[in-house]
């Protein structure tokens, strides 16, 4: 008897071995059925080997109740001793199925399908397992001898005798055998069906490609045709019925459970189409409508059961299509949309235990083998393989993916299998969602043989081959180009040109020669920077390949690495911040505008290094003053202190249209943001501030270079338009007012030369020619117009508006705001023109009809001949003069009486009007929408084109660019010009009510 308190030597030893419960395991080990055994070594001994010792023991114990009488009992127990075959196997599949004990438990003869231990039942096949089913006449027998056989197959699996992939396959060997059987039962039910018709049954997905899971829809396709004289409508309907039982007989429950779903819906239109369809039927769906994954899916396409030469003849008809559908017009766009992974769908809780579909799963592996199998499979027949790792490996002997990656990612692959066989093994359900509970993921690592800590051992190993699967499926695309052009060890398999052109033009760029030069330039050689580079560019071409302008990314980067290549920090800038790489890469291939500033100083890439922690933050307005005015005040002169002013501006447009593209685009560790209105806020306050800040700095040279400190007149410059509003667009004119004021004793005459001065000196200087973007300013809203005067006094501007305003100036003056110069005189300006901007008694009936009639003359003479009107950003149907006008005329009517309406912004102005209830909540969201969307389509164009615009583009390229700022995917134009009409369809109709009915 063991003394109070001190363990007992069993519970000692159950805990050495493994058991999780040992006072549990004390009992039942005690308990009449293993009365025989208990004291034998070897149980103890086999129990410990187990991937559950606790779930093994206790499965034991059911299974010595369940049998027939003591002979029974007596004979299981002798032949678990004396036969170790047996044991491990036994003991095995009850340590880690406890769906599999309940079988032996509700069957308890079907222990002895695992004593035999010949050659022939190392390896099945199809052959074995139909022998297995025979006998099987009815779904419940079935059932029976499927989990039977699948017994057989658990217990080679978790003893080690067979690995993953062998295991796949005789799973799907099983799942061949059991289809065929099902199939039977079918027509024996109806055999008038069977004789009517020939159906073949061809095997899709992880069946198809002989790497089936423990549990997992059985995917298929069905053919038929009328058997001889019968006619070809019956025929097809006997045989849609005979599918339609032989897939219950699989599907449904019975006392026995079930066996697995088969599922039909890859068939042609999925769950819409007919079941059954006649091989021409399938060839003509596939020539004229079928999709891109339609013809991903074939590569996995089998004949398994009913009539195989049918199912034959049905692969090799469309073979052809398969091994040509890289060649379709719309493969690029579709493989774009494909390989984003379909990571936001998966529940946020789920994403980090998803070993299928999570990033780094099982998905990404298979994903990346099949597009390779259809880009090189047309002209490499042995790369043909439904089976992703025989695909894999002829990738890498035939050079179309590095050996040395290919090996680390069949490792990687086969682990991940494993673990997922492991987790769905357990109950026989499918998942592929990692526990979270410490018992199973324990189970899991032991019988991974993690024994040491399984449970952190698994999720280390988990983890690294997930990064493994990460860092390669990407590399994987492009690193054989690289290696097709840069020098290799003699012997070593590659890519030929035509293979790495094939590749490209799949990839999206449509100048697979020019492509292939650069990476020639960049990743030859055996310099630190060619070597640097060929570890670069794997990941940059995947990113250069998911914009519109593939081919632009990469000859652009070349440019910024011949320039910056020899510069020590840029290397190694792109190499160690991860950040900056993708930056750099989303930058480089958004279009013309941020690559042409960036090549006029290619040292600003070094913004790009600290993402939002600081590189591409846009600056205040007070900093930019201040490096700006400090740039002047070093200069030698007028035109070289603008010189200085205009590259601080090129830099800073550099920072703020790449914070912008990377926003838009989003990154692989950030989602784009989702608050569109955000961004047009952000680039709108960026560019104004910093026009502002030019003009500041250009004020200051230019006064400098003349008159030293002093002007002999007060001057300030008054921001107009979008520049007022701070929502200039990157292509934005500055639309200005010039005020000055003669100091005290300065003669009028001479002060107003010295402004007019100013005035020339400084538009000369902001447009000269150089390698920094011009500036150029526009005085068109002063008073006169063109006819006017450049500059006047505050006097002269009180006695115009006073006797001579017209209404459009009145409403042209609500984005007026003092920017540069004179600060207490820009404020005595604007004291001077709120009445009138802002009048007292609002508007009169006749002002308000002047001012429609202004609109509507404007709409039907300023919009460029042969414009679309629902796609002209600026005056087209709901766009942005519609809804400024529609806004400022609430702020003519209302702003005296309403203070928060005295803004220049037309969004604060939408909103206080809303807030102040002259509109309501949803109609000023229609308007805000509208506005938005055309201010971004017009930054879009700009950093498209280059140049300013707007209408969409007509280049096709160009307009899938504008599209995927606006962020819609490839191959989605027609949406995103739909899109764009719809909302602004929806804005006229309230600037319809509100400004021409209101």
């Amino acid at each position: 008897m063991t003394a109070p308190g001190r363990r007992s030597s069993t519970f000692t030893r159950l805990l050495r071995h493994g058991f999780t419960d040992p006072s549990a395991a004390e009992r039942l080990l005690d308990g009449a059925e293993l009365a025989p055994v208990r004291t034998d070594p070897v149980l103890l001994d086999a129990l410990g080997a187990t991937a559950d010792p606790d779930l093994a023991l206790l499965g034991l114990v059911r299974l010595v109740e369940a049998q027939d009488g003591h002979t029974a009992q007596r004979e299981l127990l002798d032949t678990l001793i004396a036969s170790k075959p047996l044991r491990d196997r036994l003991l095995g599949v009850l340590g880690a199925s406890a769906a599999l004990a309940d079988h032996l438990a509700r069957h308890p003869r079907d222990w002895q399908a695992l004593v035999m231990y010949e050659p022939r039942d190392l390896h099945p096949g199809v052959e074995e397992f139909e022998r297995g089913l025979a006998e099987a006449d009815d779904p419940a027998a079935l059932r029976v001898a499927y989990r039977r056989c699948l017994l057989s197959i658990a217990a080679r699996d978790v003893c080690g005798t067979t690995d993953i992939a062998q295991t796949a396959a005789e799973l799907a060997d099983l799942a061949t055998a059991t289809l065929r059987a099902a199939l039977e039962i079918a027509r024996a039910a109806a055999p008038d069906d069977g004789a009517l018709c020939r159906l073949a049954v061809v095997a899709m997905g992880k069946c198809g490609g002989h790497e089936l899971n423990y549990v997992s829809d059985v995917d298929v396709i069905f053919v038929g045709e009328p058997a001889d004289g019968a006619d070809e409508g019956k025929a097809i309907q006997a045989a849609t019925r005979l599918a339609s039982h032989m897939m219950r007989i699989c599907s449904e429950s019975t006392v026995e459970g079930t066996i697995w779903p088969v599922d039909a819906n890859l068939r042609p239109e999925g769950r819409n189409g007919p079941l059954v369809r006649t091989l021409s039927s399938h060839l003509a769906y596939y020539q004229r409508w079928a999709k891109t994954w339609e013809f991903q899916a074939l590569l996995k396409a089998r004949p398994v059961a009913g009539d195989l030469a049918l199912g034959e003849e049905y692969v090799a008809t469309l073979a052809p299509l398969v091994w040509h559908a890289a060649e379709r017009e719309n493969f690029v766009p579709d493989v774009q949309k494909m390989r984003r992974r379909v990571v936001e769908n998966i529940p946020v809780a789920e994403v980090d235990r998803e070993l299928k579909l999570g990033p780094g799963g099982l998905r990404d592996v298979e994903f990346a083998v099949q597009l390779l199998q259809l880009v090189h499979g047309r002209a490499d027949t042995s790369l043909r393989s439904g089976t992703t790792l025989d695909a894999l490996k002829a990738l890498a002997a035939g050079g179309y993916v590095g050996r040395a990656d290919a090996v680390q990612l069949d490792a990687a692959y086969r682990f991940l299998r494993t673990m997922e066989h492991r987790i769905q093994l357990y109950r026989l359900r499918r998942t592929h969602l990692v526990p979270e509970g410490e018992a199973d993921l324990r189970r899991i690592g032991r019988s991974l043989g993690l024994r040491t800590d399984p449970v952190t051992e698994l999720h280390r190993e988990w983890k690294r081959h997930a990064s493994v699967v990460r860092r390669l499926h990407e590399k994987l695309f492009y690193r054989p180009l690289l290696d097709a052009v840069a020098q290799l060890a003699p012997g070593e398999a590659r890519l030929s040109p035509d293979a790495a052109r094939e590749r490209l033009v799949a990839l999206g760029y449509a100048d697979p020669a020019a492509a292939l030069r650069h990476l020639e330039a960049l990743a030859s050689g055996v310099t630190r920077k060619a070597a640097i580079q060929r570890t670069l560019l794997p990941v940059l071409l995947g990113w250069f390949a998911d914009s519109a302008d593939p081919d632009a990314g990469l000859l652009n980067f070349r440019k910024v690495s011949d320039a910056l290549g020899k510069t020590p920090w840029y290397l190694r800038l792109l190499r160690d911040e991860g950040a900056a790489a993708e930056n750099l890469a989303r930058v480089l291939s958004a279009g013309r505008l941020a690559p042409d500033l960036l090549m006029r100083a290619p040292e600003a890439v070094a913004l790009l290094g600290d993402g939002a922690a600081g590189g591409l933050e846009a600056r205040s307005r007070a900093h930019l003053e201040q490096e700006i005015l400090a740039a002047v005040g070093r200069a030698p002169g007028g035109e070289q202190a603008v010189t200085a002013a205009r590259g601080v501006r090129r830099r800073e447009l550099f920072r703020t249209a790449a914070a912008d593209i990377v926003a838009s685009y989003g990154t692989e560790e950030t989602p784009a943001v989702a608050d569109q209105g955000a961004l047009v806020d952000r680039v709108g306050a960026a560019i104004s501030d910093l026009t502002a800040a030019t003009l500041s700095g250009t004020l200051r040279a230019v006064v400098r270079d003349g008159w030293g400190e002093t002007l002999p007149t007060r001057f300030a410059v008054i921001g107009m338009g979008r520049f007022g509003g701070h929502e200039l667009n990157y292509g934005s004119d500055a639309d200005v007012l010039f005020v000055h004021e003669p100091r005290e004793g300065v003669d009028e005459q001479e002060a107003s030369r010295a402004a007019n001065a100013v005035v020339s000196e400084m538009r000369r200087l902001l447009q000269l020619p150089s390698s920094d973007p011009p500036l150029l300013i526009d005085a068109d809203l002063r008073p006169e117009g063109k006819s006017g005067p450049l500059v006047r006094t505050l006097n002269s501007y009180a006695a115009y508006y006073r006797r001579w305003s017209l209404g459009w100036e009145s409403q042209a003056l609500l984005r007026a705001e003092p920017v540069a110069g004179d600060e207490d005189l820009g404020r005595r300006f604007i004291d001077l023109i709120d009445p009138l901007r802002y009048p007292a008694d609002g508007l009169g009936d006749d002002a308000v009809r002047e001012i429609r009639r202004l609109k509507a003359r404007m709409e039907s003479e300023r919009m460029p001949r042969g414009a679309d009107p629902t796609l002209h950003t600026k005056l087209g149907r709901g766009g942005l003069s519609d809804v400024e006008w529609t806004v400022q005329l609430l702020q003519l009517r209302h702003g005296h009486t309403e203070p928060a309406l005295r803004t220049t912004r037309t969004r604060a102005a939408l909103a206080a009007a809303c807030a102040a209830g002259l509109l309501p909540q949803e109609e000023a969201g229609i308007l805000d929408e509208a506005w938005v969307l055309a201010t971004r389509v017009r930054n879009a164009v700009m950093l498209v084109r280059g140049r300013a615009g707007d209408t969409f583009p007509s280049d096709g390229r160009e307009l899938a660019a504008v599209g995927r700022y606006l962020g819609y995917e490839s191959g989605h134009v027609g949406d995103l010009l739909e899109g764009y009409r719809r909302t602004t369809r929806r804005a006229r109709a309230v600037v319809d009510e509100l400004f021409y009915g209101g």
